[in-house]
């Protein structure tokens, strides 16, 4: 059941991975489902995240094992990204998983664009083209593979967004449900 305070609202809840905001909906089982998770700075918690993408995934869109876990990877690199380069110490990330059933999964991650080197939307999206590049993809290199060989290869639409509320940068990955 989901938290509510005396005047209705909805509450976060406290979860050993951050702050949990149960979406509002309308009780309708055909609505959005919207979850946020507020996490700290801290790649500790990435094994809770890929746990609770796994299982979010596969009883909500009905996709396959090997697309469960394809999805999973999109959530781990968009969200180490962030830990490792968006956010400095002290900070959080939001990752927001948006259901809209029999029709796509999406995630939704901030941050906080105090990293070593703050990049803009503009940034990541010339970032990616040269990480789609043909000498780039070639690389035997293990880092800086994901963005393009994960991210961009496993969704359907891929977004970058500056934060119009605060500084900081949002990545959308979408995956339609029709298309795995």
């Amino acid at each position: 059941m989901r938290p509510v305070s005396g005047d209705g609202s909805t509450q976060s809840k406290p979860h050993a991975m951050g702050m949990i905001r149960p979406a509002q909906t309308s009780g309708d089982q055909n609505s959005e489902a919207r979850i946020t998770l507020t996490l700290p700075r801290n790649a500790y918690f990435m094994s809770g995240i890929r746990d609770f993408t796994l299982q979010m995934v596969m009883n909500m869109t009905g996709f396959s094992e090997q697309w469960a876990f394809r999805f999973q990877s999109v959530v781990d690199e968009l969200c180490n990204n962030a830990i490792e380069h968006g956010s400095g110490p002290g900070t959080e990330i939001k990752a927001t998983f948006i259901s809209k059933p029999n029709e796509s999964i999406e995630i939704l991650v901030e941050d906080t664009q105090t990293g070593m080197v703050p990049r803009t939307a503009e940034d990541m999206r010339k970032i990616l083209k040269d990480r789609l590049s043909e000498d780039h993809l070639q690389s035997t290199s293990i880092r800086g593979r994901g963005l393009a060989q994960i991210v961009y290869s496993w969704t359907d639409e891929l977004k970058f967004e500056d934060r119009e509320d605060s500084k900081g940068l949002r990545v959308r990955a979408k995956k339609y449900l029709s298309k795995s």
